[in-house]
């Protein structure tokens, strides 16, 4: 069984649920954060009784800016090492950005940056102090291009994957590593949160499973690459991006995230998921 501590943001569905429940499969132990308790326990129940991992919760909302500095002080306060820790919790938000409400672009900042930066911050002096560590940030190939109707959203994934290149290029002469998980688009509650449902990329995009991003997050972070683009479509896509005028990468995104005629929205949240067996719905 691996001893290597986990700790997961977001963990208590989409992408994070699937991160928890593929490295609870490999043995680890772990602790999983999200802002409704209720959801963390059914969560740490199932995966407990899967897979026999010991699964702590810690319940905070990082649009708290204290939440960071709280779980750091309560794990050392516990002695519980981590020796993994996942940046994954997220928010995002469709709509023209004179129109949106500033306090969901606060935010997105605060859950998307801030609480990255916190506690990337807290954890990686101790891995470094300690010789052993890895961390697994989740950005997006949204933070590869400019994204009109998700200007601050896309903006928050460039900043992401920014600060992990530049860290991973720090920590070089060191044991630690820093991987940037880099999706399309995932079949994840993140649709109906950001009120996207309806949009081109949803209904006809190349929607992924969470289970398939997860497999491939936690491979490429235990072989220490610095970005992980999962799929085929997407790496063509984020590669050939980098080389279009960002104008034009800005109109593209904008037609993707264009509402569906009603008669053409045939795909409901779950679709992806339910094609994939253990596949967090």
């Amino acid at each position: 069984m691996n001893k290597d501590h986990v700790l997961i943001t977001g963990a208590s569905s989409g992408i994070g649920l699937a991160l928890a429940r593929e490295f609870a499969q490999h043995g680890h132990p772990l602790v999983i954060v999200a802002p409704i308790a209720s959801e963390l326990r059914d969560v740490a129940t199932e995966l407990g009784r899967s897979f026999g991992v010991n699964v702590r919760t810690i319940t905070k909302d990082f649009e708290s800016t204290t939440a960071a500095d709280e779980i750091f002080a309560e794990l050392a306060a516990d002695r519980i090492p981590i020796e993994i820790l996942v940046n994954n919790a997220g928010l995002g938000q469709r709509g023209k950005f004179w129109e949106t409400p500033l306090e969901r672009d606060i935010a997105m900042l605060r859950v998307n940056i801030e609480a990255v930066v916190r506690l990337t911050k807290a954890f990686l002096p101790v891995m470094v102090k300690r010789g052993h560590g890895r961390i697994l940030n989740t950005a997006s190939i949204a933070g590869f291009e400019p994204g009109p109707t998700l200007a601050v959203y896309h903006a928050t994934k460039a900043f992401i994957l920014s600060f992990t290149e530049a860290i991973a290029t720090e920590l070089e002469d060191t044991p630690v590593s820093v991987t940037a998980l880099c999706p399309g688009p995932v079949d994840t509650d993140f649709f109906a949160k950001a009120e996207m449902i309806d949009t081109q990329v949803f209904q006809r995009g190349n929607l992924e499973a969470p289970v398939e991003v997860a497999k491939a997050a936690y491979a490429a972070l235990m072989a220490g690459e610095r970005v992980i683009v999962p799929g085929g479509v997407n790496k063509v896509m984020a590669f050939s991006r980098r080389l279009l005028p960002e104008s034009t990468q800005a109109k593209m995104n904008e037609k993707l995230y264009k509402e569906t005629d009603p008669a053409d929205r045939k795909r409901e949240r779950g679709d992806m998921a339910a094609n994939k067996q253990g596949d967090p719905r």
